[in-house]
């Protein structure tokens, strides 16, 4: 292969515009900046109005494949926005990956929210969350969308290594002792064999930074869909836990509907469990604002 195109080389502007503009001769470009970068893709924002998503290793390009079938299939259908592809790229010459492209969504990513401004959110959120679960699943098991192959709330085998890092955040300074206890407290309740057999199709990884707001707060966009499976909707449903305060849960299920006790269980262990992984992940990359916003929200999780 080229090491040109080496999955970790970051493409620069001019490649991903020649890219852009070789397949998308429609779309005259004027403008483009790199807009944002993960460990998977970088995104260049194309006029101020578009943003497009190169991959930069194989699983990744196979993950924007799928969202390439499955996004523009259930946008209409969501009351929160999503991304949309409307230019879908192929691989070319030396470049391997599909990529595509789509309409920049409105707002900013959140932070310092007060508890009445999260509650603002449980109202959307409880709507889009019901919609997305209702999808047929024989409808996206067709346009390949896997079933949860990863074990994502597997507590025989997410439980110890919660534990083990839980006391790993002790032990750098990042975690209090009256958190430890209160997640030590919480995980001897909880039974290893606590499983969902229920399957609906889930965003997969609903956190702050894969959220948007609006300017009063509330929330108004969900990105980064890469984790779409078919699975418990405990997944999701963590984010009642690490988003809204007690007053906000109350409402979000009001409007969702039934959950039964066992699933909001699992719940709220996911989002204990993403947090401080996530928590981890800032601390090594001395990330202080997304360690305070990590904290906060392990403090949600952590009300009763």
């Amino acid at each position: 292969m080229n090491p040109f195109w080496s999955p970790e080389r970051v493409l620069t502007e001019k490649e991903a515009g020649g890219l852009i503009t070789l397949q998308f001769p429609e779309l005259e470009i004027y403008k483009i900046e790199i807009f944002a970068e993960g460990f998977d893709n970088t995104a260049f924002l194309i006029n101020d109005q578009f943003v497009f998503r190169f991959p930069r290793r194989e699983m990744a390009g196979e993950l924007i494949k799928m969202e390439n079938r499955l996004l523009p299939k259930i946008a209409s259908m969501l009351p929160l926005q999503i991304p949309n592809p409307q230019f879908i790229g192929k691989p070319y010459d030396d470049y391997r990956w599909a990529f595509s492209g789509y309409e920049i969504l409105k707002g900013k990513v959140p932070s310092k929210l007060t508890r009445k401004q999260r509650v603002l959110s449980a109202k959307p959120m409880a709507l889009f969350l019901r919609k997305l679960h209702d999808f047929p699943v024989q409808q996206v098991v067709g346009l390949g969308i896997p079933y949860d192959k990863l074990g994502r709330l597997d507590i025989h085998k997410r439980k110890p290594l919660l534990e083990e890092r839980i006391d790993t955040l002790k032990y750098k300074g990042q975690l209090d002792k009256h958190q430890w206890k209160t997640i030590k407290h919480f995980l001897m309740t909880f039974d290893h064999r606590l499983c969902d057999e229920t399957k609906t199709l889930v965003h997969g990884d609903l956190h702050i930074r894969n959220m948007l707001i609006n300017d009063r707060g509330e929330i108004s966009a969900i990105l980064d869909w890469g984790d779409v499976h078919i699975g418990t909707p405990a997944i999701d449903l963590s984010i009642v836990y690490s988003f809204f305060p007690l007053e906000g849960r109350e409402l979000f299920f009001q409007l969702y509907g039934n959950v039964s006790e066992k699933i909001k269980k699992l719940a709220r262990f996911k989002a204990i469990y993403s947090y401080v992984l996530l928590l981890l992940y800032a601390h090594d990359r001395e990330d202080r604002k997304l360690a305070d916003d990590c904290l906060c929200s392990l403090n949600l999780a952590l009300e009763e």
